[in-house]
């Protein structure tokens, strides 16, 4: 799942995109108002983490803007200000949530977690699939009911494949819904990442779920000519 943060404090910044990354969402930032908010137009974010006090605009003047241009992801807004008004202020404004700083890190993934659970039916907090179980609230993953411990971005990586069973997805698609913004096009990180997760999940078993698709990408799923 990608989550923007928009946050101008560059060590907050970087202490939320870490404990995010470590937590296996994509995360992009933004230090700028203007900036975040045509990203967060831009791109197919699930949440955006929006700090109100920013250097070139109100945050609740963007999250509205957000509403009025059609993004619908999630907003939670993080802010020291913490009164009433300044929280329904936010809330009528368009945000889903409002956490007061300082905060206790637990806490923030605690409501991410319950925004994200308010998906549609698509957006399934439990994926399954021949025997493959993935939890995105627990962080968990079954195989024939054996653990399977991967991390935070194998984690990732299998719920966009699961998400996408029996879609060819190329490196690119993956690099834009898994990693983050930064990402580097010429890097082997998702051949390395499909490889140790293909060992992870695949070995041992006689139906492999993972499967390369030579000169386009991956594919999860049946192989080709089995439940037909």
């Amino acid at each position: 799942m990608r989550i923007l943060v928009i946050e101008d404090n560059p060590d907050m910044a970087s202490a939320l995109r870490q404990g995010l990354k470590e937590n296996g969402y994509s995360v992009d930032v933004a230090h700028k108002g203007y900036e975040g908010e045509e990203l967060a137009a831009s791109e197919p974010y699930d949440l955006v983490l929006l700090d109100v006090m920013l250097p070139d605009r109100d945050g609740v003047d963007l999250c509205r803007n957000l509403r009025r241009r059609g993004v619908s992801s999630y907003v939670l807004m993080l802010t020291a200000l913490s009164s009433t008004a300044h929280k329904v202020s936010g809330l009528d404004a368009g945000a889903d949530d409002y956490l007061a700083k300082p905060f206790d890190f637990e806490e923030l993934l605690a409501r991410i977690r319950a925004l994200l659970r308010r998906g549609t039916a698509s957006e399934a907090t439990r994926l399954v699939f021949a025997g493959l179980e993935l939890d995105l609230i627990r962080r968990r993953v079954l195989r024939d009911g054996s653990k399977v411990k991967l991390s935070a971005k194998e984690f990732a990586l299998l719920e966009f494949l699961m998400r996408n069973r029996d879609r060819v997805v190329d490196r690119m698609t993956i690099a834009q819904k898994v990693w983050d913004i930064n990402f580097e096009p010429s890097s082997n990180v998702i051949d390395v990442c499909i490889s140790s997760l293909r060992k992870k999940v695949d070995k041992g078993y006689a139906s492999l779920l993972i499967h390369t698709v030579p000169g386009m990408g991956y594919r999860f799923g049946e192989p080709e000519g089995e439940g037909s």
